[in-house]
């Protein structure tokens, strides 16, 4: 843990956790100080390594709970459960006829001309699947009553089948939702001890499969994510905590507990989205407009791209995709999320050789239980940690920040015993391989969502945090053509740290079916008027007394069409010339999307959602520009090691710079190591680094010449490993 130059005087006492799959990582900001620290996960009881890592940083800035501000949380608690298949024994109760509705999907082939394609299985199996007979229509009549005896002919199918978690999706409860209601009464009564999960509730919006599939993950993740949040509350409430205890949401906002409680599936992305709200700060305090956000951790990494200093937000993310990262070989769910691509690629993925004798990397990881194998707590298969280890990058006894012992021979003798075997080379060679093989997953990856976005890779500058991302980072930035990195301070914890620049926000949404020719701007006030009351019952709550933004979206399309743009609705209440303004505001930006309209079609609205939020925090930047007096001019290394380097094998000794002693301005060719307490950056030759006066370390790709020279200097003399 450390301190650095973070808040003017006065700006309170903030403190941010986010849960990783391997670390749990801890951001306090006392007035100019800033105390990050990084702790190993406690997956058993998350709480643990949370209470852990909070009073470290505590007892360092000489500061109890109780003096403590803000407290915001993020988690990956949800995701990983999802990933892993490790949620609640879940059961599905819908429309009679319809069960297997979460099986069938869209009906289309993500690969079509894959003989061997595998779709994801569902969460909820065939046998915890149940129809009853009820049926509402789009509109919200009702066209056959619930069943109530048969509903409640389920408890003892449920019971007897030790379920813990029920989502209730019936076909048209976005219309109407009193059928669900009443389930809900009836498996309350009966068996209270149920968590109960409404698509009413959790995604009230047409789409079956997509409403579906987010109830049942909402229900999955409910008694895991719900039983962590109680006991996380009562243990800081216990040390003293005085704020409520706020979390980081999917969409890059801060919500309150008792939401995260009701709609967990609304944190399934949220550690990932405060990475995306720190990367967009850094672009706003570097001039970048266009930003590629690179987060790698010990379990996962992400890549979001971010324009004009806003990531993109969308109402949907597949998550666990099976197949190349290939849009639709995931589970659907219909949340606001941050848009962007997650991956089994972290320092803990693990590395195997496949039955065609190739070397494959993730998407299982080792965690923080066991861990890898250079953790020495029991770990046996070889990770990308271990890889790392091996060639020498990581610094043994500095390792998050000395947290964790690294064992590099334990990391050798696992690559040894499965990894070099196959390839008929030494252990180092094997180590190359991994990470070479998971650098070029991450680049597949970017790729693929470049492509679905329509965007240009090369065109953006690289912004990489998390443990292991900047180890990778130049790696990265050159198989995409990227000439730019930029590496945040504090970039080992960077998630956690862009927690506080989120806003705290609400958004709410509902399918309510209105045509322009038609419009009823009655009725849509009303649903106008119940969404903005029930988002702004949440920020209240967690912001009493401050000011709100409020944005009202309708999503719209013309007649026929598959899908909707988001289009803003005017203030203030709407009237029947409104369907004119909203035509024409229609028109405008399907023509900025598609470059065309279709005149003559009618235009209609098939959802309406209200986002209230506060101002996001206006903190200022870490300013580390030199001391006055005359400027440094040369950066000084404070040691060299023994890396082996990828592409020529060699094993050389290249400089160790401390990354908070360097002169800000003066720039030094790679390749090079930059070492700090949470993470260590690989400067490869062909790049020159330099802090900049914000205090982020930069990275940029030098001429073609200039790097042919380079790697041929670095590669002189140097032993060629047997």
């Amino acid at each position: 843990m450390h301190a650095q130059d973070s808040l003017p005087d006065g700006a309170g006492i903030r403190l941010a956790v986010d849960v990783g799959g391997t670390f749990t990582d801890t951001v306090l900001l006392a007035g100019a100080r800033r105390y990050t620290s990084k702790v190993l996960t406690t997956p058993e009881a998350p709480e643990n390594g949370v209470i852990q890592g909070v009073q470290e940083l505590l007892a360092s800035a000489g500061l109890t709970l109780a003096q403590v501000d803000l407290f915001i949380l993020g988690t990956t608690l949800a995701t990983n459960a999802l990933i892993e298949r490790k949620g609640a024994r879940t059961a599905l109760i819908t429309t009679e006829g319809f069960r297997d509705l979460v099986e069938i999907g869209w009906e289309d082939r993500f690969a079509q001309y894959d003989i061997f394609l595998d779709k994801p299985a569902p969460l909820v199996p065939r046998y915890l699947r149940f129809g009853v007979p009820e049926r509402i229509d789009g509109k919200g009549r009702t066209l056959l009553p619930l069943d109530e005896a048969a509903v409640a002919a389920l408890v003892p199918q449920l019971l007897e089948a030790q379920v813990e978690s029920v989502a209730v999706t019936l076909l048209h409860g976005y219309a109407n939702p009193i059928h669900e209601q009443r389930i809900r009464a009836i498996l309350g009564e009966l068996a209270p001890r149920l968590w109960v999960s409404l698509s009413s509730e959790v995604c009230p919006e047409i789409r079956e499969y997509e409403r579906l599939s987010t109830t049942c993950a909402n229900a999955y993740v409910q008694p895991q994510v719900a039983g962590y949040l109680e006991r996380l509350r009562a243990r800081v409430a216990a040390l003293g905590l005085r704020s409520p205890l706020f979390l980081m949401t999917s969409g890059g906002a801060i919500t309150n507990i008792e939401a995260g409680i009701a709609q967990p599936v609304r944190l399934v992305e949220s550690g990932p989205a405060g990475g995306a709200v720190l990367s967009r700060r850094v672009a706003e305090q570097s001039g970048i407009a266009r930003a590629l956000s690179f987060d790698m951790g010990g379990t996962t990494a992400k890549i979001c791209f971010i324009d004009d200093y806003q990531p993109q937000i969308t109402r949907s993310f597949e998550f666990g995709r099976v197949h190349r990262h290939l849009k639709g070989s995931g589970l659907p769910i219909r949340i606001p999320v941050i848009e962007m691509v997650e991956i089994g690629a972290g320092g803990g993925s693990v590395a195997r050789i496949d039955a065609l004798g190739r070397v494959q990397v993730g998407p299982d990881s080792a965690g923080s239980d066991p861990g890898p194998a250079s953790y020495g707590l029991g770990g046996a298969e070889p990770t990308v940690t271990d890889a790392n280890a091996v060639l020498g990058v990581l610094d043994p006894a500095r390792f998050a920040a000395g947290k964790v012992a690294l064992q590099p021979e334990l990391a050798r003798r696992a690559l040894q015993a499965r990894i070099a075997p196959a390839l008929e080379a030494a252990p180092e060679y094997a180590a190359l391989a991994v990470a070479e093989i998971v650098t070029e997953n991450m680049a597949n990856a970017a790729r693929v969502h470049a492509s679905e976005l329509g965007k240009t890779v090369e065109d953006y500058t690289l912004v990489a945090f998390g443990g292991a991302a900047p180890l990778h980072a130049a790696a990265l930035a050159r198989r995409l053509g990227i000439r730019r990195v930029v590496v945040p301070q504090s970039a080992g914890v960077g998630s956690a740290l862009g927690f506080l620049w989120a806003p705290i926000a609400y958004q709410a949404v509902r399918s309510f079916y209105q045509r322009l020719d038609a419009f009823d701007a009655d009725a849509a006030n009303a649903v106008l008027e119940q969404l903005a009351g029930s988002a702004r019952a949440i920020v209240a709550q967690a912001a009493p007394g401050q000011a709100l933004a409020v944005q009202r979206l309708a999503y719209m399309r013309y007649a026929g069409q598959g899908h909707e743009i988001p289009v803003e609705v005017p203030a203030g209440a709407l009237g029947s010339a409104d369907a004119q303004v909203l035509a024409a505001a229609f028109e405008a930006a399907y023509a900025a999307l598609y470059a065309r309209t279709l005149p003559g079609n009618p235009v209609e609205v098939i959802s309406w959602s209200v986002n209230v939020s506060t101002a996001a925090p206006r903190l200022d930047a870490a300013g580390t520009a030199a001391a006055a007096g005359t400027p440094a001019r040369h950066a000084v290394a404070q040691g060299v090691r023994v890396v082996v380097e990828a592409g020529s094998g060699a094993a050389r000794g290249i400089p160790v710079y401390e990354r908070t002693v360097l002169p800000p301005g003066v720039a030094v060719d790679g390749p090079a190591l930059v070492v700090e307490d949470e993470t260590t950056t690989v400067v490869p030759a062909g790049f020159r680094f330099v802090l900049d006066g914000d205090g982020h370390l930069v990275l940029d790709a030098v001429e073609a010449a200039q790097a042919a020279a380079a790697v041929a200097e670095a590669t002189a003399g140097a032993e060629v490993l047997q």
